[in-house]
């Protein structure tokens, strides 16, 4: 399945909610014509990018989270604190659901593994949690020749 067919299957809610590997070249805008985040939030889909060579470590990772996802002030910077901020997400709104893009995570994976492990398994709890809402989570590995272990492939 090509990127964009995946993408719409995502959007329109023909996909189940999960973390993904996305085997494309995603970048912001790089998705059709009017890019990825507007494709999602014409579907009624609250979408993050995370740019990932943006957070080559756990703080800058945590940090880099708490001003895309817009956080509030009690986000305390640690892990348990992004597992609280992504079970809630009361202050973000979505009709359909939430969609990430985690862009360049090879960069956190590379320099800080254990700390990329628990990422991954913070966003694999969260989509747990939203899976069977009104709202759920997915969250997307853009990868282009790296993958990783364990993560289903999208596209």
């Amino acid at each position: 399945m090509d990127a964009n067919r995946a993408l719409t299957r995502l959007v329109e809610g023909d996909l189940k909610p999960g973390v993904y590997q996305w085997r494309t070249a995603a970048v912001p805008g790089a998705v059709g014509d009017t890019g990825w985040t507007a494709r999602a939030v014409e579907e009624g889909w609250r979408a993050y990018h995370l740019d990932g060579r943006r957070a080559r470590g756990k703080d800058a990772f945590l940090a880099l989270c708490a001003e895309v996802f817009g956080f509030p002030g009690w986000f305390g910077g640690n892990w348990d604190a992004l597992e609280d901020c992504l079970a809630d997400l009361s202050w973000a709104g979505a009709r359909k659901g939430f969609v990430v893009l985690y862009e360049s995570w090879a960069e956190l994976a590379e320099a800080d593994q254990a700390s990329f492990r628990t990422a991954l398994a913070v966003f694999k709890g969260a989509v747990e949690i939203w899976r069977d809402t009104a709202t759920p989570m997915t969250v997307l590995l853009s990868s282009v020749g790296v993958e990783v272990a364990g993560v289903p492939r999208l596209g």
